[in-house]
Formats: structure tokens, sequence, C-alpha cells
């Protein structure tokens, strides 16, 4: 199952240094069957693309409780095995999650907020919070941070985008 875990720029060092990412259990989205239920098109590179979204904004949350990162969204794209994966609807409609660390090998692709995406997303991060609580100025912010696209990177150019930061 394709997975999309929100993450930072220091995830990625980590994914390098450790060779896996994240401690157990670890938040990702997918498309599940409450995604596939609740979303018009069934085309399944619009649910990835859903999927991953919601894994973006997740990622501005981490954003907000860390100051000192990057302010790039990023997600790492990976391939686990469908035993693997728990299903939480109840989370969120795409909402899964590994008991295990991904390890690098699984790691199909990452996506990585441009350098012009930064002030937007700066912003989105301190405003995700108030716009997950229903306000419409703050969801306003973060919609504008969602509107610039995730740059698409090989599991190879990860050492080389990190040399950026």
């Amino acid at each position: 199952m394709r997975i999309y875990l929100p993450a930072t720029i220091e995830t990625l060092r980590q994914l390098l240094e450790r060779g896996e990412v994240g401690s157990p259990p670890l938040r990702g989205y997918a498309v599940t069957p409450a995604l596939r239920e609740w979303y018009l098109d069934q085309d399944i590179e619009a649910l990835e693309y859903a999927a991953l979204l919601e894994a973006a904004r997740t990622s501005l949350r981490l954003l907000d409780t860390d100051p000192k990162a990057a302010r790039r969204r990023v997600v790492i794209a990976a391939d686990v095995p469908d035993g693997q994966v728990l299903l939480r609807p109840h989370i969120e409609r795409s909402a899964v999650e590994l008991p295990e660390p991904v390890p690098h090998r699984l790691v199909a692709s990452v996506h990585v907020d441009a350098a012009e995406a930064e002030e937007a997303v700066r912003a989105a991060a301190e405003a995700v919070v108030a716009a997950g609580l229903g306000d419409d100025d703050a969801q306003f912010v973060v919609d504008e941070a969602e509107g610039h696209e995730l740059a698409w990177y090989a599991t190879q150019e990860i050492g080389p985008l990190l040399e950026l930061w």
C-alpha cells in the first residue's frame, strides 16, 4: 500500500542517518475505504493526491511544534505491505498507523515545498491549529500554502536536497 508520511527536513536527515523513518506508532495517510467513499473521483491518482495533501497538512502541524525546522512541508511516500498498515478512519478519512518504522528501502519518493512557498508555509504553520478549530481567516492562510505544489524527489536525491539546509 502506498502511504504518505508527514515529515520535516529533519525527518529526512534522520531517514538517511538511521535508515528508517519514525518511531511507532507512526501516523500516515493512504487511499483507504473511507477516503474512496468520501471522494467523488475514483481515479487512483486523484485519491493518492488527496492522501498526499492530508499528509502535507499534518506536516504543517509538525512545523508548528518545531520552530527551528525549515519552513517547508515534507511528505515521504512509501510502499508498505498491506498487513503492516492499520486503518484509522476515526481520526481522519485517509489516516493509517504503522506499528513499525518504515525502512529506507520502502521509501518511493519524497515531496518538498520549493523555496517560493516558504513564507506561505511559515504563516500556515502558525495558523494550522486555529484553522483546524474552525477559524476562517486561519483557514485562508493554510489554503494559501496548500496552493503551492510539492516538488517530487527520487530517493537518491534526498542527500543532495538536504545539502541546501
